[in-house]
């Protein structure tokens, strides 16, 4: 796959996808509504914004690629604009509605675990429990013409990976001593060890909060009016 997306490319054909699935009545898009739905406050990670000048550009570089297309409504002066990214007579990507929704949710929130997938693209398609969007990920990462995501390493203290699209370039490497190492998978009792950690270590912050307060309280050594020697 030799697809790469800037930030700002990524973000518009995530909005275009999103809106051809969520709202198709308002669809294809006009440059307004295009940057509105780019600079959304929801459902966007991280939150642009963006002016028109700087979607058109994009737009302009993104129809070069065959990746969008403009189009004039009859008796109109509007432009407004399509994708052609994915499922389109024109482009060779295809995706089922479940791929499909999770690349459009990275595209426009970037790494985000299973759980949150779910969440993120109820609107999207329909996954009928986790099983289901573990497996269309699985399927994303092995397809013969990707692959098209990539599982990231654990975050310490995290109990899920995160996963990333891979249209904006390789999935990073993380940096040990020098070497590149893939955070382990953590066994049920080693997670519940982990857990009852980072429970003891809320209840210590909690209790040094509590003596720093208890220790203003008591106010400052009174004076005795004269020098000690």
């Amino acid at each position: 796959m030799d697809i790469e997306l800037t930030l700002y490319e990524s973000r518009v054909i995530g909005a275009l996808i999103e809106k051809e699935i969520t709202t198709p009545d308002q669809y294809p898009l006009s440059l307004n509504a295009l940057t509105n739905a780019c600079n959304q406050k929801s459902n966007r990670e991280p939150v642009l914004e963006l002016d028109e000048a700087t979607v058109q550009e994009t737009l302009d570089a993104l129809v070069k690629r065959s990746m969008v297309s403009d189009q004039s409504g009859f008796g109109s002066r509007t432009t407004k604009y399509k994708h052609r990214f994915c499922n389109t007579e024109f482009g060779i990507l295809k995706f089922s509605e479940q791929e499909l929704g999770i690349i459009c949710a990275l595209l426009l929130r970037g790494p985000q675990t299973p759980g949150e997938l779910r969440t993120h693209t109820n609107r999207l398609c329909k996954f009928g429990d986790m099983q289901e969007v573990e497996s269309a990920l699985d399927r994303l990462m092995e397809r013969s013409d990707g692959p098209f995501v990539a599982k990231l390493p654990r975050e310490p203290g995290k109990r899920e990976s995160r996963y990333m699209h891979l249209f904006s370039g390789d999935a990073p490497a993380v940096e040990f001593s020098g070497s590149t190492h893939i955070a382990p998978e953590l066994t049920g009792s080693e997670r519940e060890r982990l857990d009852m950690l980072e429970l003891r270590v809320g209840e210590l912050e909690q209790e040094i909060v509590l003596l720093k307060h208890a220790l203003e309280q008591l106010g400052p050594k009174p004076t005795t009016g004269y020098m000690e020697a």
